[in-house]
């Protein structure tokens, strides 16, 4: 299908009224079959186009099925899928290794009086099966709150939040460079070592495969737990620095090889990706900031340098030059997120908006900007 029909073409009405007779005649699909493939390959197209890719080819890997093609009976959890050679039923057979449904207890306690919508057959890299349930949720109204935790995102720290939790980022930037140092003496020995050690070097290249990115997932997925939940705890919003473009703006400064390599592997995306799918489901507002003057601003005084160019920041120290506060830079930090995103929750409520004299786009970049201009800025509310 993807083959046959023009790349540029993306509708999935399109697409199916094109190729719906040929592949089901050809490949002896059920009506649901063939309009789910149309579908993916539309999906797919779309997603390509978006990142200025083409669409290569489709390994057969996975199926998509809806809920015609898929059902799942919870009483006694087995899986009913509709194949070419008809409808198949899996059950779950305990200590049985093979065609068999497994579902653990966390997967039963999600979908356990949920009703599931569709669902993904996919092969993975072990050979094994897995079936990829999707339900539908609707998630509670966001609770209007007063109260912002501010989350401050680094390398050395990998998150900060306002309520001065923190989780240090030392022993994954250690862990990403241990696996760089392998990665790089075993791809050195694949390309020039006998056949022996090519082959065995291959073999430990693709078990290694993956391994520092799930864990770096799995990180990630700790952390946004722990900030959802606290957020859930105090009744608060949670306000995090947006860092789009920050890659493109580093990269563009003179560093060695391993600071880049350390920069670009720096997933603080995935982090904010995980709080703001976490946060809805538990009823918490995330409220994304731009990080401007963030890391400058005293925290306490709302005080900034006077002299542009210069900041009271040096490392990770904070030091403010107006009121005498000093402490951590990144608790700084977020802290002044957690103040911006409760000027943008509640515009106007706070009393921080009311010195702008100007319709502005983001409320803190000329507030900071008047903060500059004083050496005792006028904090009265």
């Amino acid at each position: 299908m993807n083959e046959h029909t023009d790349p540029k073409l993306t509708n999935k009405i399109a697409i199916q009224s094109l190729t719906y007779q040929t592949i089901k005649s050809q490949f002896n699909l059920v009506a649901n079959m063939a309009v789910r493939a149309c579908a993916r390959v539309s999906a797919n197209r779309k997603a390509a186009k978006q990142k200025g890719k083409p669409v290569k080819d489709f390994k057969p890997s996975s199926m998509d099925c809806d809920k015609d093609l898929f059902r799942l009976r919870e009483h006694d959890w087995t899986v009913s899928l509709a194949t070419v050679q008809g409808r198949e039923r899996v059950e779950t057979r305990h200590g049985a290794s093979v065609q068999s449904l497994k579902p653990g207890n966390y997967q039963k306690g999600k979908l356990k009086g949920r009703k599931s919508t569709s669902a993904q057959l996919c092969k993975h890299r072990d050979g094994q099966f897995y079936l990829h349930v999707q339900i539908k949720d609707t998630p509670p109204d966001p609770k209007d709150t007063d109260k912002v935790i501010g989350v401050d995102l680094g390398r050395r720290d990998i998150a900060v939040t306002s309520e001065d939790e923190r989780w240090n980022g030392q022993h994954i930037q250690s862990t990403r460079d241990n696996f760089s140092r392998v990665r790089a003496s075993l791809q050195k020995k694949a390309s020039k070592g006998t056949r022996t050690t090519r082959r065995r070097c291959r073999e430990i290249l693709k078990r290694l495969s993956g391994r520092e990115r799930r864990y770096q997932q799995w990180l990630n997925h700790n952390i946004s737990k722990l900030v959802v939940k606290r957020a859930v705890e105090l009744s608060a919003s949670i306000a995090i620095e947006d860092l789009t473009g920050i890659r493109e703006r580093t990269n563009q400064q003179p560093r060695n090889k391993t600071e880049r390599r350390r920069s670009n592997s720096w997933a603080f995306y995935q982090l904010r990706m995980f709080i703001e799918y976490k946060a809805p489901s538990a009823g918490v507002q995330v409220i994304p900031v731009p990080p401007a003057y963030t890391s400058q601003v005293c925290h306490k005084c709302l005080h900034i340098h006077p002299v542009k160019g210069k900041s009271y920041r040096s490392g990770k120290t904070f030091r403010c030059g107006h009121c005498g506060w000093h402490g951590d830079a990144d608790f700084n930090g977020a802290n002044n997120i957690a103040l911006v995103g409760l000027s943008i929750n509640q515009p106007g409520g706070t009393g921080l908006s009311c010195k702008l004299t100007r319709t502005i786009k983001y409320v803190q970049l000329n507030l900071f900007d008047d903060f500059r201009a004083t050496e005792n800025p006028d904090l009265s509310f």
